[in-house]
């Protein structure tokens, strides 16, 4: 059994930053404690100095699509991509999706998992619904036995059949969620006032339309249409992608009315206003929701440095630059961007700049904060002795720029080209296996696992 005995590095979790040594045996976290003598270790052990470097719970992207079918294509990422450029940027675990087929739900959670059994990082799932059926408890029953705790529900694309538009059966599947223990996730747009839009437009259809074709209004009207079926059930509901201040103006109304939500914003919405969509380069940054504008970015740092939103995570969809390029109008680019790898740094940088995130509340926002709310705590977003060694070895002083050159994923470009952060990963642990450091990348292809919820 391999021994690894990281030494002296300023070991960071949700509680408190101190001077540690972590020693790991075999996959698990053996011992954590301010000095640990090399003597006392079998004499196989490798030893990993930490001066000065970070030692952070790997990270987790608790919302990617890697090798997404769409419209006929693919993205750029698969999973073995995917896994690669992961664990440049820290992620250890990502929790990824399974499309409904609408004929069952086990059947194609069961289809998404052999897709993914070459992911080189561990992995779980949210279950998209995109269809009531009149025995749905049963089946969401079968899903949460094979191991699924989230699902994932749209209240717009009527056009591609993902929107549940009876209220009345939307709110019999979060009814049987409830009774389940089963996350209700929530891509919120308002798909009437989108299709209102529509009917009556009279502009073009440029990149930089897209952000008047899906207003924050319909993000805000949704977010208070599930959230006050979630408060009518006494429950909590989950809000993804959280893009502009309407919208966390109607997730604060619903909290002041008793409503349990828990939000989730990305970089791109914390960090890119719409006028990327303007220019030769705008179809690039096109996904959905839509970039708003500088005040929906400060109004979303606001809250997190106010700790209004508990998950920071990607949405990382990638095509190429050349699949991204293909049209110029925004109905039928193809939506989403890369940003799994470059998300710690962003962050890091953020809290930096700013001076109100703590090391602490980053590894909150990043890692124990999604793994609690996904059932995948303490195993994976924690340091606590037992668990699985899933660690991330952060240089916080190192200054670089982010550029197509920089980062690793097969879409040939970053939608923070130039973005100057401080803050970068040196090492990536999985199970007590590097798969990543000094820039190379030491991945297995199928060594990643399936982690089955515990709610």
């Amino acid at each position: 059994m391999n021994n690894i005995l990281i030494k002296n590095g300023l070991v960071v979790d949700t509680e408190w930053m101190r001077h540690s040594d972590i020693l790991i045996s075999g996959s698990k976290i053996k011992r954590v404690a301010p000095f640990i003598d090399y003597d006392t270790l079998p004499p196989d052990t490798t030893v990993v100095r930490a001066d000065g470097l970070c030692v952070l719970p790997g990270i987790i992207d608790a919302h990617t699509h890697y090798h997404l079918v769409s419209r006929g294509t693919v993205t750029a990422d698969s999973f073995r991509e995917g896994s690669r450029l992961a664990a440049f940027g820290g992620v250890t675990t990502v929790v990824d999706f399974a499309d409904d087929n609408k004929v069952s739900l086990l059947d194609s959670l069961h289809q998404r998992r052999k897709e993914m059994v070459p992911m080189a990082i561990d992995y779980a799932l949210h279950q998209g619904v995109y269809k009531y059926r009149s025995d749905i408890k049963k089946e969401l029953e079968s899903i949460k036995r094979a191991g699924v705790g989230t699902l994932k529900i749209f209240t717009t694309y009527k056009d591609v059949g993902y929107l549940v538009d009876n209220r009345d059966e939307l709110k019999s599947i979060f009814k049987d969620a409830k009774d389940l223990g089963l996350m209700v996730t929530v891509h919120c747009e308002d798909d009437e006032i989108i299709s209102t839009i529509s009917a009556s437009w009279k502009g073009t259809y440029k990149p930089i339309d897209h952000a008047s074709l899906r207003p924050a209004e319909a993000e805000a009207k949704a977010i208070e249409y599930v959230g006050n079926i979630a408060g009518e059930l006494g429950m909590p509901v989950y809000i993804v992608h959280l893009s502009s201040k309407k919208g966390l103006e109607a997730v604060r109304q619903l909290r002041m009315n008793g409503v349990k939500v828990f939000v989730e914003t990305t970089p791109h919405y914390l960090f890119l206003t719409k006028e990327k969509l303007e220019g030769a380069d705008g179809p690039l940054y096109v996904m959905t929701p839509p970039l708003r504008s500088a005040e929906d970015n400060e109004a979303l740092q606001e809250a997190l440095v106010n700790g209004e939103i508990q998950v920071v995570a990607t949405d990382h969809c990638s095509f190429t630059r050349e699949q991204k390029l293909e049209s110029d109008d925004c109905r039928t680019i193809y939506p989403g961007i890369p940003g799994t790898e470059e998300m710690l740094p962003l962050i890091h940088t953020f809290a930096l700049t700013s001076g109100k995130l703590s090391l602490s509340q980053i590894v909150n926002l990043l890692s124990t904060g999604p793994a609690k709310l996904f059932g995948l705590y303490p195993e994976k977003g924690s340091l606590e002795v037992g668990t699985d060694a899933d660690i991330t070895i952060f240089d916080p002083d190192c200054s670089w720029t982010i550029s197509k050159d920089t980062i690793h994923s097969a879409s040939g470009y970053s939608a923070y080209e130039g973005f100057n952060v401080t803050g970068k990963v040196i090492m990536t642990y999985l199970r007590g296996r590097l798969i990543m450091g000094d820039d190379i990348y030491l991945g297995l292809n199928g060594d990643g696992r399936f982690l089955r919820a515990k709610r």
